[in-house]
């Protein structure tokens, strides 16, 4: 999706901002998807990025969230189906703590929701899960041993998982990272000036140097969850869940430590995030130096695909702090990667 595909697509959103409540068509469609009683649900904004979510409440009583895809987003329905097929299994099989898929009344997980133009949005939902988004609690990095711990058990289960038949998710290749054909948007179109966009460009040739060499054999490559961040995690009474699956995909295994760190790198306590994170993740797999590398290289790339990210979304699906440091932020972790390819993995 192009960029102006993609801003095209969230228009109908450009007046509803976090806790509002849905507009008329949203309403409409979850009460009936969902067999909710209309004049009882409130529908209300959680979040817009790739996709668009809402908390539904009954009474008052939050039950239930439902997720709209953009349309043209998701490669097909199966590719979001299959998305929740991964979430069943994990819970199954790896009792990984995630939001259960919710089957809308005509027994289907993938519902079709249609806007005031006609054009059909895919809606999912999930039980509701109380608690807090960890990215909205003032300290989290001692919450990383977890972060890591679960993390390794998705890669375990994926390793060793038979997917079904119909079963299809995208994949996260360098390239889908940056470039042209970036999935979310290329770091270049970023408002750079030419000495930081320099660093960049010189921090990708050698993060990519180093990648290029490893093969997408079953130990390093395989469905991860690719977006295991602080935004994406609750946590209520010593408990953590994993939320948000829908950028799940094939790719490296360690991108997911970087994806734990994101919009955090540049921060100091990344290292101590960074070290948490590998001490979880150690207690579940080995993890060598050459894998350590692998990491290092994989978060430089996942940083540049989320400036990349920036360039494609509103800013307010982050903290104010967090979109304003993105930019210089990122022009900093590319500088300290060239000085040391190894420093936030304590290597």
């Amino acid at each position: 999706m192009t960029t102006e595909q993609m801003a095209g697509s969230l228009a109908a959103f450009d007046h509803v901002g976090r806790g509002d409540d849905a507009p008329s068509w949203v309403h409409a469609g979850v009460c009936g998807r969902w067999a909710l009683p209309p004049e009882r649900t409130a529908v209300t904004l959680i979040a817009v990025s790739e996709n668009i979510t809402f908390k539904v409440a009954v009474d008052g009583v939050p039950g239930l969230v439902v997720r709209l895809g953009r349309p043209g987003y998701a490669v097909s329905v199966e590719h979001v189906r299959s998305e929740l097929l991964w979430v069943e299994a994990l819970q199954r099989d790896a009792g990984v703590p995630t939001p259960s898929p919710r089957h809308g009344e005509d027994g289907d997980l993938v519902q079709f929701l249609t806007d005031d133009t006609r054009a059909a949005w895919t809606a999912v939902g999930f039980d509701f899960v109380t608690g807090t988004i960890l990215e909205d609690q003032i300290d989290f990095a001692d919450h990383f041993v977890e972060i890591g711990r679960l993390t390794a058990q998705l890669h375990e289960h994926s390793r060793g998982w038979e997917s079904p038949a119909r079963f299809q998710r995208f994949d996260w290749s360098l390239d889908d990272m940056t470039g042209g054909l970036a999935r979310w948007g290329d770091w270049r179109n970023a408002p750079l000036t030419q000495a930081d966009r320099a660093v960049l460009e010189r921090a990708e040739h050698s993060a990519r140097a180093t990648l290029s060499g490893i093969l997408r054999t079953p130990q390093h490559w395989g469905l991860i969850h690719s977006d295991l961040r602080p935004s994406n995690v609750i946590t209520h009474e010593g408990a953590m869940t994993i939320i948000d699956f829908d950028d799940c995909g094939y790719g490296f295994y360690l991108y997911d430590f970087g994806s734990a760190l994101t919009f955090y790198e540049h921060r100091p306590a990344a290292l101590e995030m960074g070290a948490r994170w590998l001490d979880g993740y150690r207690e579940v797999a080995p993890l060598s130096r050459d894998d350590l590398e692998v990491a290092g290289s994989l978060s430089l790339m996942r940083r540049l695909t989320m400036l990349g990210w920036a360039t494609t979304h509103r800013a307010d699906a982050l903290p104010a702090d967090l979109w304003d440091e993105n930019l210089p932020g990122t022009v900093e972790v590319g500088a300290r990667y060239l000085a040391d390819p190894l420093w936030l993995v304590g290597a």
